[in-house]
């Protein structure tokens, strides 16, 4: 029973929006699918934290939801800012049961238990170096990581979108939920190309980071346990 991760799989089998256009990109979902399928076992989960599909609406990510349930495993996906079909928790998991995509599950303001750990997470935001931050969604934001890691029994793993720190920046409402609640390991996607040599990865003030975006894994599962 492995725990594995990936963010940012962009699919788009039911919109016209592929991302082999992009250097690094090429075959990118048969990638994704032969690595996966070479790893994961029926009893392994696998966390997906954001930007899942382009799908503009449920229908529309219908396909990308049907490529993942087949895959073996049982998936957490998280909301990345791409991912526009998203409106609530509920919404989405009566959706998955209507359409019997029984190995998906959605985190948000929840969290969902493997072994002694529990796993948690959220969007999250960024600041972006010399704009102004937005305290509205960051507040949310860790409001919603709150409440995730409240639910949580075991010892919290945190899953986020958005990178916490990064080029010299940090989200500052979110890691100081992290320390408050004397979190161990985040893992974050978001990052891309270029962006990836900015990244923070390693321990900082306690706190494990790891990028998991795909093309950085170069679209191959990483595995934590």
């Amino acid at each position: 029973m492995s725990l594995y991760v990936i963010a940012d799989l962009h699919l788009s089998f039911g919109t016209d929006k592929p991302m082999d256009i992009f250097g690094g990109w090429e075959d990118y979902v048969q990638k994704i699918k032969k690595n996966w399928i070479s790893k994961v076992d029926d009893c392994d989960t696998v966390v997906i934290p954001g930007d899942i599909s382009w799908g503009m609406d449920l229908e529309e990510a219908r396909p990308d939801f049907e490529f993942l349930d087949k895959l073996p495993g049982k998936k957490i996906l998280l909301k990345g800012n791409h991912d526009y079909y998203f409106s609530t928790k509920n919404k989405i998991d009566k959706f998955f049961r209507e359409n019997g995509f029984k190995s998906l599950n959605f985190l948000s303001n929840n969290s969902y238990e493997y072994g002694k750990y529990s796993i948690c997470g959220t969007r999250g935001w960024v600041n972006e170096p010399g704009q102004a931050a937005d305290s509205k969604i960051l507040k949310r934001e860790a409001g919603r990581l709150k409440l995730s890691l409240d639910s949580a029994k075991g010892e919290p793993i945190v899953f986020l979108h958005y990178p916490p720190i990064f080029r010299g920046s940090e989200t500052v409402e979110i890691l100081n939920v992290l320390r408050q609640y004397k979190i161990k390991r985040v893992y974050y996607g978001h990052l891309h190309g270029r962006s990836c040599k900015y990244a923070v990865e390693g321990v900082v003030d306690g706190i494990y980071y790891k990028l998991i975006s795909s093309d950085y894994l170069k679209f191959n599962l990483l595995k934590i346990f």
